[in-house]
């Protein structure tokens, strides 16, 4: 009777010892099953960041590498293959080394618009300025993005008329047509790269008198990143304004 009441008792740990077995038998299944998950998922060869990739700045080859990851069959094919498919492209935001590039965070240059473009090639103590051009003032349609032009100015005083170059070696870097970039035969403005001083003058001489650019031979092309910082002009703050006192100071003989 004893050894009955005995075996009585520890049924309900037995049960219990029993139950918790099933349970850890169940956890190795799944774990055993996920990990056969897993290891079915193909991997491929994808363009990843080898460096930190900001907004606005062309991707170089340097910042990129090709890493082998995990990518599921039915996944979108949103990765690039091919250094090259990526170099020269922009992020349209940050993306940390590391991380693969997808097309859904970066654009060709020729794509990024507005706020998402890439800064424009302008060297320090330099500005952007935007100039009309049309067929017969702009070369017809022959100046592209990378060129170099001269401007010439034509001033009418009274019965005097004078033409003379203002500026030389002046580096073009966008063509726009009809409000967009495509550097075509019916271009409409040229921006150009200028000290803020020379700005200042280009916008009085569109202001009173007529301009005409001349393009220069590539041979004679200056080098951007050598373009050196004007003396007369280092910063956006030594530019004083300009007036028909300091025009006629500066292009005595046009007056």
């Amino acid at each position: 009777m004893s050894t009955f009441r005995a075996l009585t008792s520890r049924r309900p740990f037995t049960l219990l010892g029993i139950v918790l077995a099933f349970l850890v038998i169940g956890a190795f299944v799944l774990v055993a099953l996920n990990a056969g998950t897993a290891s079915n998922v193909p991997y491929q060869s994808v363009v990843v960041a080898s460096a930190d990739l900001k907004p606005r700045l062309p991707i170089d080859a340097a910042s990129l590498a090709i890493k082998r990851i995990p990518i599921p069959s039915n996944y979108p094919p949103v990765f690039f293959t091919k250094v090259t498919d990526v170099q020269g492209m922009i992020p349209l935001v940050t993306i940390l080394s590391g991380q693969a590039i997808t097309s859904n965070v970066v654009v060709q240059a020729s794509q990024a618009l507005g706020s998402q473009s890439e800064y424009l090639p302008i060297p320090s103590g330099f500005v952007a300025l935007t100039i009309p051009t049309s067929e017969q003032q702009g070369v017809a349609g022959y100046i592209q993005p990378g060129d170099y032009i001269s401007v010439i100015a034509t001033v009418s005083t009274g019965i005097k008329v004078a033409s003379m170059t203002i500026f030389t070696n002046l580096h073009v870097i966008r063509v726009g047509t009809n409000g967009s970039s495509s550097g075509s035969a019916g271009a409409t403005s040229l921006t150009v790269v200028v000290t803020q001083c020379q700005a200042e003058v280009i916008t009085w001489f569109l202001q009173y008198a007529s301009m005409k650019y001349s393009l220069e031979s590539f041979r004679d092309y200056l080098s951007p990143d050598n373009q050196a910082k004007d003396p007369g002009c280092p910063s956006i703050d030594a530019a004083k304004g300009a007036t028909l006192q300091t025009i006629e100071k500066a292009y005595p003989t046009l007056f």
